[in-house]
């Protein structure tokens, strides 16, 4: 990512609410699954958590529960939520729609491929981290360059922003699986023109009255 800001511009990158197919293990991709009730309280917990942030754009993936998200924060601040495709979930081709113990089954030597080094698998009829990952971070680009010096909101999927984190962090996609992403959580870092700076990743602080303190599933 190359720029001549010199303006420090804030990002937050945050993971949408639960769906019902988060909470059956169903991989999901392009599929174009909803918030359930919980994801909908997590939405709610969301913009109370930026309550006192002063956002100047809100920026979604096209998926309804990234947009649904993206728009709890944005009603009440009288903003227009920017539809991003560069933020889209990635395309887990053959894999969508099915439960993660059926992918076991039906790809098992592609799946414990999946489970030990992520970045050679390019998912059958779909993409792999390396594509998501280029059209996520030329869409994070795009974006900064449009708002220098303002503080960005982007609502997306745990696979992009593990993917994006990876890159701000300068990491390949081999350490997907040391970044673990829940519903809703908050990732913050800073670009300063030059390079990023990383403050916040995986910040759940928001959701204490909506889940309990058993750690949840990285699904």
């Amino acid at each position: 990512m190359t720029s001549l800001l010199t303006e420090m511009t804030r990002v937050y990158l945050v993971r949408h609410g639960t769906t019902e197919w988060n909470q059956g293990e169903i991989f999901r991709g392009r599929v174009d699954c909803q918030l359930n009730d919980t994801g909908r309280a997590e939405a709610r917990a969301l913009e109370g958590r930026f309550q006192d942030v002063a956002i100047d754009s809100i920026y979604s993936s096209p998926l309804s529960r990234a947009f649904e998200t993206a728009q709890a924060v944005a009603v009440s601040r009288n903003l227009r939520v920017i539809i991003e495709p560069a933020f889209t979930d990635i395309d887990f081709g053959e894999w969508q729609g099915l439960a993660l113990k059926k992918v076991e089954e039906k790809y098992p030597d592609l799946f414990r491929i999946w489970r030990e080094q992520p970045q050679a698998v390019a998912f059958p009829g779909g993409e792999s981290l390396a594509q998501a990952r280029i059209r996520a971070w030329d869409g994070l680009g795009r974006v900064i360059r449009e708002n220098p010096g303002k503080t960005i909101l982007i609502i997306s999927h745990r696979v992009i922003t593990k993917v994006l984190i990876c890159a701000v962090l300068g990491l390949d996609d081999s350490h997907f699986w040391q970044i673990k992403q829940d519903t809703t959580a908050v990732n913050c870092f800073e670009y300063t023109g030059k390079t990023f700076v990383v403050s916040l990743i995986n910040d759940t602080c928001h959701l204490k009255s909506i889940h309990s303190n058993i750690p949840r599933k990285d699904f």
